[in-house]
């Protein structure tokens, strides 16, 4: 099997037909919707897959880190949301932003928020993240008395700018079917409606930001959202082609592993393709064993459709176990290259750190 992609180990694949085909129609939905566009920049993290957007016309990020926040800051984006609870001890870093972005970040606690007013030493805006059934973190959206608390910290300290509310309604994630997803997008909008009406009076210009793959992906109105911070849909992945999210000609990035031992007794394949590579992350399915990855057709340029029957079951460190077909076995041989699609590609992408693309560039994740 011959590759224009040379593959001597483990090596990450984009499509950037596809990636660029996934930034425009998620910017062109968010345009259609009349909502703000600020992709979540934590699933590709790198500068040339960055540029995509903004010739998408993206102004506004997302980021998770403050160390990903300062990376894209000096890559020329210059106003950031920092999507993760802010952690005070970075003190220096958050008002080192401050001093050249605009930079928002994120409170869930009122010992947050106090701390932040305590540190800042240049304007930041805040949101406020709350918890519409993810139960990750955030203020429930029903606890209208810790909300309140929260706001009344920061709505006197002329650092900071009380912008709106947030969520990640993540438990779209677990969803197993679009209708399931739409009935989550439906609830977080409701819940964030209450929210907005019991707040626009006393803060007129506030703005609600929602961002989840599957809910921005199936839906085409977001009701009282202002902006839209989806991020995994640049690649999608298994995760997201289960539950109805895209198909699998939608997802742009896969991992090419070399077959190192072939089993005829177990109807198994290892391939060099492990953890440390893809991460551990699975979907649990009953009575079978965990999905790890989908293996496709492979072909030299990229890949082609998905292969029934052979997936990869297992991983350690840098093993991976494919389950497989007899007639996809009497065709493989050890030294030939699999074609899997990751189960979750944000770490997968993390992990491997370098996108290689069919003409021989590349594209670094930081």
């Amino acid at each position: 099997m011959s590759n224009i992609i040379p593959v001597i180990e483990p090596t990450m694949v984009l499509n950037e037909e596809i990636c660029k085909s996934n930034i425009a129609r998620m910017a062109q939905k968010a345009k259609a919707a009349g909502v703000t566009f600020r992709p979540h920049f934590k699933t590709h993290q790198s500068r040339e897959i960055g540029e995509w957007f903004r010739a998408s016309g993206v102004e506004k990020i997302t980021v998770s880190s403050l160390n990903m926040a300062m990376k894209f800051a000096e890559w020329g984006w210059n106003d950031i949301t920092v999507a993760f609870p802010v952690n005070c001890l970075e003190h220096e870093k958050i008002n080192a932003l401050a001093s050249k972005i605009r930079l928002n970040l994120l409170l869930v606690h009122s010992e947050g928020a106090r701390q932040l007013s305590e540190c800042l030493k240049y304007p930041v805006g805040v949101y406020l993240g709350v918890d519409t059934g993810y139960h990750r973190d955030g203020v429930d959206a029903n606890n209208y008395e810790k909300i309140d608390r929260i706001i009344n910290i920061v709505a006197p300290d002329v650092n900071i700018k009380f912008e709106g509310f947030l969520t990640h309604a993540g438990h779209t994630y677990h969803a197993r079917s679009k209708e399931e997803i739409m009935q989550i997008h439906k609830d977080n909008l409701r819940m964030l409606k209450n929210i907005k009406e019991r707040y626009i009076d006393r803060y007129p210009q506030l703005k609600i930001s929602i961002g989840d793959t599957p809910s921005c992906s199936l839906a085409d109105r977001f009701g009282v959202a202002d902006e839209i911070r989806p991020g995994n849909f640049v690649f999608y992945d298994v995760t997201q082609m289960q539950i109805g999210s895209c198909d699998w000609y939608n997802i742009a990035m896969a991992v090419k592993c070399p077959v190192v031992d072939i089993n005829l007794d177990r109807n198994e394949a290892v391939i060099y393709g492990g953890g440390v590579h893809f991460s551990k992350e699975y979907i649990s399915r009953e009575g079978d064993r965990p999905l790890y990855g989908l293996v496709v057709e492979n072909h030299s340029d990229y890949w082609g459709d998905v292969v029934p029957g052979v997936e990869v079951v297992s991983l350690s460190q840098e093993h991976g176990v494919v389950r497989c077909t007899d007639e996809f076995l009497a065709n493989l041989h050890v030294g030939d290259i699999i074609t899997v699609l990751p189960v979750h590609s944000c770490m997968t992408a993390d992990l491997m750190k370098v996108y290689h693309m069919n003409d021989g560039r590349t594209a670094m994740h930081i």
